[in-house]
């Protein structure tokens, strides 16, 4: 009886345990910094600036994908998220200036989910 009473406890503590690690793994992973996002933001912008006949696909496509990690004010991220896209959209069609406008605009919302 009293093995069983002590295995139990075990088992409870275990349980409990694994459970504690569990959610500190799982609200660790979901707090991403939206550093990465900038410094593609700010890497894309610098070669739409000037002006090259290839498009920035590369940090643009990097700043979406680190886009999609970061976390905070969800109607801020989703904004961010959505002028990268349109950044993406008219780089693609060759419009720089409103690429720019639109990096710009992803870059002051990025920016404002930094802790100061």
């Amino acid at each position: 009886m009293n093995t069983i009473k002590i295995s139990t406890l075990f088992l409870a503590f275990l349980l409990v345990t694994v459970g504690i690690n569990t959610y500190a793994e799982e609200t660790g992973k979901s707090q991403v910094s939206p550093n990465e996002t900038i410094a593609h933001i700010e890497r894309a912008k610098t070669e739409l600036s000037r002006s090259d006949f290839m498009p920035p696909s590369e940090h643009l496509k990097a700043a979406r994908r680190s886009s999609e990690q970061v976390t905070g004010n969800p109607d801020t991220v989703k904004k961010a998220n959505a002028s990268i896209i349109q950044a993406q959209i008219k780089a693609n069609q060759g419009d720089t200036k409103a690429a720019l406008e639109e990096l710009n605009k992803a870059l002051e919302l990025y920016k404002s989910l930094k802790p100061e």
